[in-house]
């Protein structure tokens, strides 16, 4: 996985409907290359699959988290790649202090959040994590 990789995930997550001619053209490389990294990508299983974003006023019935995970070692840009590919993940924070990441969990119900948190407890390079379920916002951007 090379810095085009993730600034192809990058732009995926941005917009999974962007066709290959406008990925190519954001990247400045070859629609060849585009297809053949993402069929690579989802070949490997980073990519695991495509969703519609929705406001989070429209999504109420969604449970959604706060994970704030330690990095071991050098390893962050592998497991930043691995996070974006999570589809449980619906934002991915660099942070200072205790924590290296923060990563914002949705999930429809407890049971699929416990499996997000298992997925994601299993990547290669997170030595720790402290999750917090998110209750109630008092103030909208």
């Amino acid at each position: 996985m090379d810095s085009l990789d993730l600034q192809l995930m990058g732009l995926l997550r941005q917009d999974a409907r962007a066709s290959v001619a406008q990925l190519a053209h954001k990247l400045a490389v070859s629609r060849g290359t585009v297809s053949n990294r993402i069929r690579r990508l989802e070949d490997e299983g980073v990519i695991v699959g495509y969703t519609v974003l929705l406001r989070p006023d429209q999504q109420t019935n969604r449970i959604r988290a706060w994970m704030s995970i330690a990095v071991e070692g050098n390893q962050t840009r592998a497991v930043i790649a691995n996070l974006l590919g999570e589809p449980g993940v619906a934002g991915l924070h660099d942070t200072n202090g205790r924590w290296d990441l923060l990563a914002e969990l949705q999930a429809a119900h407890l049971g699929e959040l416990a499996d997000v948190l298992e997925r994601v407890r299993l990547i290669k390079g997170i030595g720790a994590t402290e999750t917090s379920i998110h209750l109630q916002t008092y103030k909208r951007p």
